[in-house]
């Protein structure tokens, strides 16, 4: 599991959909603050779309210790949107797996939105 969060996180800071989409089941998604629920494709896409850099440092990857098919992420994503304005902040990202597959099913994005809003909110497309 803790392998493909990284690989996952990988795909995210680099902009790639596909490789991003590869990890996933096929009707996997993404849930952001944000953006609310998208298909994985389509919110790496967003994202990619509206950044000039982004830079992801991992403190650590959990996996459950209550035997579920869950890991959380916790990292700061360090972005740089288009424009180039700068936001960092932490994030605790909720990992969720398929059992059948062990492919990614779906993540759902925790952070604090209240810092990051006034940055990114009008700059969003």
């Amino acid at each position: 599991m803790q392998r493909l969060v990284h690989s996952y996180l990988k795909a995210l800071e680099a902009g790639d959909a596909e490789k991003a989409a590869a990890l996933f089941i096929p009707d996997g998604w993404v849930e952001s603050p944000f953006l609310g629920r998208l298909p994985v494709r389509q919110f790496i896409k967003k994202v990619a779309d509206s950044s000039r850099g982004t830079k992801l440092t991992v403190h650590d990857v959990l996996v459950s210790a209550e035997g579920h098919l869950r890991a959380v992420a916790y990292y700061n994503y360090d972005w740089r949107l288009k424009d180039g304005t700068r936001v960092a902040f932490d994030c605790a990202d909720v990992f969720n797996f398929d059992p059948s597959t062990g492919h990614l099913q779906s993540i759902v994005l925790v952070y604090d939105t209240q810092p990051v809003r006034q940055v990114v909110e009008r700059k969003y497309p």
